[in-house]
């Protein structure tokens, strides 16, 4: 702690909401290790500072006009962002290295997929570690990608989805990360950039611990990254200094779920989110809706602004045909949500914080992933953890009631509901003096010191 303060690290968050918060959450921790904490922002997808005022940040003039910041095509957007970045944030960096009445800088800890950040920290000579915001075993898959395209299934084919993949059990190829608004090549190119970046990096961090996932994280380790240090320190949200700190969200929670959540009877609440960028078609919104009315169960349902292509037309006298067991919102706060006694089972798109969010809480999933590493986690959901289970057939109000009852009444969602709750204790353990994420940090706080010294031997020249 003592050799830690007075040193500051940088942190540029890719700027999307599933990336912005687990970045802040290390902010967090590596604050309370004794670290100054500066962040390096976007003008898009702006972060308010009042939300973290023992942190110091700097915007970067980087815009995206609304054609641009479009959705439909991730890839896409990607490039633009790493393409326009790139200026305006080797000139921040100079600076903040250059200024000599603030503490001296470490170094920068960035995400992967923000490539240009490569060859500004070599260009300014600052060691770069990188966070991956989600898991390790979908980052293994990342991995094997080269793997995949040379034994023929990438690029995936519909004729193939049931085949398993004999060289990363126990996916199959229906398991595999794909984006149906990507060009399949552009796909490939952004995944397989994103996992070289840690072979040119001063170490990997992830949001992970462990018990959830030791054997992603021994093959990263020994075959993908065997000469880079990986600092599994997760679950952040669940350290006290994490989890006090005021909601990051770029989206706005509506409190008054948690007061209906208040009227409901214990672990009877079907929870339903699909993140912050998931949007589902017309038709699929109305077998949800159907299915979730017709399941008998209550439900909190998260319908943002964005989530059915075209309108959100809920059904005429839908509302009130359900005499209150129904709650929507147009975003919540999840964690929250998650802790609350009420909650029995959360329909998820399985986005990894949203995923972890609810191995920490021991709340059982059915898993309805829609794009790239949300397969790899349902995948690990449904069939290694066994703490969930997977839609696996059309979106149809039928199997959508079949799969509620069978998670919140039937003897396999009891086991389930076991499963969950041995995994809960095991996340709590991680984070306690001498567990596996707690000693992690410990290494990561060594590490950082230890590579800071040529990094200041620069900036003092």
């Amino acid at each position: 702690m003592e050799q830690s303060r007075g040193l500051r690290l940088i942190l540029l968050p890719l700027p999307f909401q599933g990336h912005i918060n687990p970045m802040l959450e290390l902010g967090n921790l590596l604050h309370s290790k004794g670290f100054s904490i500066t962040i390096v922002h976007t003008k898009f997808n702006s972060l308010n500072p009042s939300s973290h005022p023992h942190f110091t940040f700097h915007s970067i003039p980087v815009d995206l006009s609304e054609s641009e910041a479009s959705k439909k095509d991730a890839g896409r957007l990607l490039s633009i962002i790493n393409a326009k970045c790139v200026e305006p944030f080797r000139e921040c960096l100079a600076t903040l290295l250059s200024d000599a009445e603030e503490d001296p800088v470490a170094c920068l800890i960035s995400d992967p997929l923000l490539h240009f950040t490569r060859s500004v920290a070599e260009s300014l000579e600052l060691p770069r570690i990188l966070l991956r915001t989600g898991g390790a075993a979908s980052f293994a898959v990342y991995a094997a990608f080269p793997l995949l395209k040379e034994k023929g299934y990438l690029p995936i084919q519909d004729s193939r989805l049931q085949e398993p993949v004999t060289e990363l059990s126990p996916f199959k190829v229906k398991d595999l990360p794909r984006m149906d608004t990507c060009d399949p090549e552009i796909f490939y190119q952004l995944i397989t950039n994103m996992a070289n970046e840690p072979k040119a990096s001063s170490g990997l961090i992830f949001n992970t611990f462990e018990d959830l996932e030791q054997h992603a994280l021994a093959t990263l380790s020994q075959d993908s990254y065997p000469n880079i240090p990986i600092f599994p320190i997760g679950p952040f949200h669940k350290c006290d200094f994490a989890a006090s700190s005021s909601s990051t969200g770029l989206l706005t929670e509506d409190q008054s779920c948690i007061s209906w959540l208040n009227t409901q009877a214990p672990k009877s609440v079907v929870y339903v989110s699909f993140g912050s960028l998931a949007a589902v078609k017309e038709a699929q919104f109305l077998e949800i809706a159907w299915g979730l009315a017709n399941s008998n169960h209550p439900f909190l349902w998260v319908v943002r602004p964005g989530l059915v292509h075209g309108s959100e037309p809920l059904p005429d006298g839908f509302l009130e045909s359900l005499n209150g067991r129904g709650h929507i919102v147009k975003w919540a706060p999840q964690k929250q949500v998650l802790a609350h006694p009420a909650v029995g089972a959360f329909w998820t798109h399985n986005g990894w914080n949203s995923t972890l969010e609810s191995v920490c809480e021991g709340v059982p999933m059915i898993c309805m992933p829609c794009f790239s590493d949300q397969m790899a986690n349902a995948r690990y959901v449904s069939h290694v953890w066994k703490i969930g289970v997977q839609i696996e057939n059309a979106i149809e109000r039928a199997e959508i009631e079949r799969t509620i009852n069978l998670l919140m009444v039937e003897k396999e969602g009891v086991e389930i509901r076991d499963r969950a709750l041995k995994l809960m204790e095991k996340a709590n353990l991680c984070l306690k003096e001498g567990g596996s994420s707690y000693q992690s940090l410990d290494r990561l706080v060594k590490h950082i010191l230890s590579i800071k010294s040529f990094a200041f031997e620069k900036q003092s020249e």
